[in-house]
């Protein structure tokens, strides 16, 4: 990480407010600056023309990286789960906030080890490198070495970042609705409040290394995967210590085969229907870098479980009978399992139950199609965006998807993404097909 990808992170509520409101001001400098240049040329532009601009949302996703944390995520969120009703200026600038972050200054860093271990943290390792690894959105991680030469990884939580969630998530709520960024259609109430306990829940180490620990019992018979060990006696709710684990991130490999290609994510797809119909506990977070392959061993190394979210075993069925609407080409059993999944869908007129039935067919696709199927070739993003323009026709009907479909589609929308991105092709039907025939 480069010394220009520093920056100290704002810590009390003061400063952090202060740099909604500059946001707010360049936003609105950012208007009148555009409107000067348009009356200039004798146009009358819209308020939602002079708001939408590529400069004015480069400057919010600028101050959402500079600070992190809930602010970072909220930009995050919106541009996985609503980047279909959102403005294309803005849906592309969010849509940087899933790979960029700011690191902390040295200063900063040591002051958050101190208030973990103490004064004396250094003499619990025989090395440990400055430099981070990654950084994200909650926090970021450094490798180090401990007294018995065990290498490890510590996951350091940015500092007053588990404080300001609440009112980094209503801040940005607000600038997003006020400055007009946000259409006005575009409720996303329920998903701010779940974001808020969610975030809660990522900046707990404590809470993540019990998922660790769980994930790493319920997948040890598995040859096909890794789970970092954890170091319980070297993390506390701040700072997770991890072993080290060799790998590449699996969207950068290169030279392996096509064939290894397809099985990687074979392996992957098998692992997220087990962990959604049988363990009912989901890793959610879609990043590709939480992903590394071993090229030597052909083993995956599972990341970053601080995002993990649990179903219950009706939400889990609920969803089996959606799958099976839309193999057996089932309309009305769509319909009814949408609706018990949280959909408003049975009481919607004809035309959006139509709607809901196509972005279903479109976004299950591989799971209805019993072949190989290519994912690059599918342009699945390409066509679900392409519904856009046909979302805002019912806006009466419209909603923020119920708060489970919301995290399931996050992980099953990054798997598409990442096979689109390697060019896999997978037969994905047959592994959904074990799961379905489970059904009653």
């Amino acid at each position: 990480m480069s010394k220009d990808r520093e920056k100290s992170i704002p810590r009390s509520r003061f400063s952090r407010f202060g740099r909604v409101a500059r946001m707010a001001g360049g936003v609105a400098a950012g208007m009148i600056g555009e409107g000067a240049k348009q009356l200039a040329k004798g146009n009358r532009p819209k308020v939602s023309d002079l708001v939408l601009t590529p400069n004015n949302a480069k400057r919010v996703a600028k101050q959402l990286a500079a600070m992190r944390g809930a602010a970072m995520k909220v930009g995050q969120l919106l541009s996985m789960e609503s980047a279909e009703f959102l403005p294309p200026e803005l849906a592309d600038i969010l849509a940087q906030l899933r790979d960029k972050a700011f690191t902390m200054p040295r200063s900063q860093l040591e002051q958050a080890l101190v208030n973990a271990y103490g004064d004396k943290w250094l003499e619990k390792f025989k090395h440990f490198d400055y430099i981070p690894l990654a950084a994200a959105s909650i926090g970021q991680v450094h490798r180090a070495t401990t007294i018995d030469n065990k290498n490890i990884v510590l996951k350091i939580q940015y500092p007053g970042i588990a404080e300001s969630i609440d009112s980094d998530v209503d801040n940005i709520a607000t600038l997003l609705r006020v400055s007009r960024l946000l259409p006005a259609q575009v409720e996303i109430t329920d998903l701010l409040n779940d974001a808020k306990e969610q975030l809660h829940e990522e900046a707990d180490y404590e809470l993540e290394l019990q998922h660790l620990a769980s994930f790493s019992k319920l997948l040890e018979n598995d040859s096909r995967f890794i789970v970092p060990a954890a170091y319980p006696e070297l993390s506390c709710k701040t700072i997770l210590a991890m072993d080290y684990v060799e790998g590449a991130s699996v969207e950068k490999i290169d030279g392996i085969r096509p064939s290894e290609v397809d099985q990687i994510m074979s392996n992957l797809f098998d692992l997220m229907l087990h962990e959604l119909f049988d363990l009912r506990a989901m890793q959610t977070d879609p990043n590709f870098a939480n992903y590394l392959y071993q090229t030597d061993t052909g083993k995956i190394v599972l990341l970053d479980f601080g995002a993990t979210r649990s179903f219950t075993k009706k939400f889990s069925t609920d969803y089996k009978r959606l799958i099976r609407g839309v193999l057996e080409e089932d309309e009305e059993k769509l319909l009814d399992a949408a609706d018990r999944i949280g959909y408003v869908a049975k009481k919607a007129s004809s035309d959006y139950q139509k709607f809901l039935i196509n972005i279903f067919n479109i976004a299950l696709e591989s799971f209805k199609e019993n072949s190989v199927y290519d994912f690059e070739d599918a342009k699945l993003s390409e066509r679900l965006a392409a519904l856009t323009e046909e979302a805002y026709e019912f806006k009466e009907f419209w909603q923020t998807p119920p708060t489970n479909v919301i995290y399931l589609h996050r992980k099953l929308g990054g798997m598409f993404l990442l096979a689109t991105r390697l060019g896999a092709q997978v037969n994905v039907h047959q592994m959904v097909k074990k799961h379905i025939k489970t059904l009653n």
